[in-house]
Parts: C-alpha cells; structure tokens; sequence
C-alpha cells in the first residue's frame, strides 16, 4: 500500500478576516473534493489571517500513479489563482511488504 501526501503552504493578499480565509479554504477543498478521490484539510497556520496550509492524502497501490495526482491536484489549485502558493512538498510513503 502507498499513501501518497502534500503539503502546500499560501499566502492570502489584500485578506484582513479569517472569514474571508476560510471562505478560501471552503472553495479550495470544495472544488478539489469534487473533482478527485483525494482527503484534504487546513492543517496549519489557522489563526494567521493571510497564510494558508493544505494538507493532501490519497491511497493507493501504484507509488508513479499518486505522485502524479498529487501533482495534478497541486497544478489544479494553483490555477484557481485564488492565493499565491508559496511552497509545495510532496512524498509517497510505502506502507507494509511487498508482494512477491
């Protein structure tokens, strides 16, 4: 099994509120929930009016097939254009033995 997980960090101009964040976030996770089989949630930075940290996790037995979603998904919310991304990591995280 391969968990494949991203990490990806934004920075919010001209915002002043954490609703105006949160409604952000709401849109991200909305659009990429719709659109992938993929788990994400805000994970870091919650009480920062302009900064913004996704977290990303997806399941699967092909470790090439998830660092390539992941990629899509990263390509996807950075063309929403609605916060600069700042940073981005990706890692696929090989879980128990090996088939034979």
């Amino acid at each position: 099994m391969k968990v494949g997980v991203c990490s990806i960090k934004f920075y919010v101009h001209g915002n002043h509120s954490l609703k105006g964040k949160r409604r952000i976030i709401r849109t991200i996770k909305d659009r990429v929930k719709n659109k992938f089989n993929i788990s994400i949630a805000e994970v870091g930075n919650q009480d920062i009016w302009q900064n913004i940290q996704l977290g990303i996790a997806a399941v699967h037995s092909d470790g090439p097939y998830l660092e390539g979603q992941l990629q899509q998904v990263v390509h996807f919310i950075d063309n929403m254009h609605l916060a600069e991304m700042t940073n981005h990591e990706i890692q696929v995280i090989h879980l128990g033995k090996e088939p034979f």
